[in-house]
């Protein structure tokens, strides 16, 4: 690995850049070991409940192999299973409880959105007429999308380490651990928002063509025919082949994350080594 992933001063936070470009760089420096991981809780993910908690217990051992890196107190992967493995139906819990949360705020967005461009419509006639019809829908889809896009990157930015908590810390459970997320960045949401839409950008492309593309191409075929099947199978496939190129990127992306919040907001606690010679010139 090359180049200091650190921050100068761990009394200053990472910029949005340096967040994503660490991440990049713990990915491509350990892309065998995380790519490895990746494949198997992709495949685990397949298998209903309890492969969920080992896709989610994996998540977490990803994270906790790149914190290692980034404090220089690397694990081998069969170190860091054994503090993983007893918390898995933790973490399937934290998983859980994080999907319910932005479902709900979704839902009440939504619900708050429909109220607001109810409003907005209402204003719009009377100031418009028959007008109306015409800029009032641009309007209230720009509110909508606006909302969803801010609130729902809002409330994911304090849960988005949720999983980290877990995986790195002691003496803590899957309850306390998405509290601890939402602590940690209390101060900090909307710069993580940049963080996760800039991240966003740069998977965008793999997902984009994976994930995306196979499904939007699914939607013009006859349903049922044997080429609708046959390209609903590919986009699985493809979907997985996503999926696996990107959770790493991810989950060490929220572990330099963590290690910025925590060593802002507890300094020393984290009583970190000196980092080589060859680690700070980043």
């Amino acid at each position: 690995m090359s180049g200091n992933i650190g921050s100068p001063s761990p009394m200053q936070p990472l910029r949005v850049g340096n967040v994503v470009s660490a991440a990049v760089l713990l990915y491509r420096s350990h892309l065998k070991t995380y790519f490895k991981q990746a494949v198997i809780a992709h495949l685990w993910v397949l298998i209903p409940i309890y492969g969920w908690a080992k896709y989610a217990a994996i998540s977490g051992l990803i994270s906790r192999l790149a914190f290692g890196e980034l404090i220089y107190q690397p694990e081998s992967v069969a170190d860091a299973s054994r503090h993983i493995n007893p918390r898995l139906w933790s973490f399937f819990r934290v998983a859980f409880q994080v999907g319910l949360s932005i479902l709900g705020v979704y839902i009440l967005l939504a619900i708050a959105g429909g109220f607001i461009s109810f409003l907005v419509g209402l204003i719009f006639v009377f100031a418009l007429g028959t007008n109306a019809a015409v800029v009032a829908p641009v309007v209230i889809a720009l509110i909508m999308g606006s909302l969803l896009l801010l609130g729902l990157t809002w409330f994911y930015a304090r849960w988005v380490i949720a999983e980290v908590p877990l995986a790195v810390e002691e003496n803590i459970n899957g309850g306390e651990s998405v509290a601890r997320s939402w602590e940690l960045t209390k101060a900090s949401a909307w710069r993580i928002q940049g963080v996760v839409l800039v991240a966003f950008l740069v998977t965008i492309p793999i997902v984009g063509l994976l994930n995306y593309v196979p499904s939007f191409y699914l939607a013009s075929l006859e349903p049922g025919s044997a080429i609708y099947w046959t390209v609903y199978f590919i986009s699985i496939i493809t979907s997985l082949i996503g999926g696996v190129l990107v959770m790493p990127f991810w989950q060490a992306l929220k572990a330099v994350l963590y290690l910025d919040l925590r060593s802002r907001r507890e300094g020393m606690g984290l009583q970190l080594r000196e980092p080589p010679q060859d680690f700070r010139s980043y």
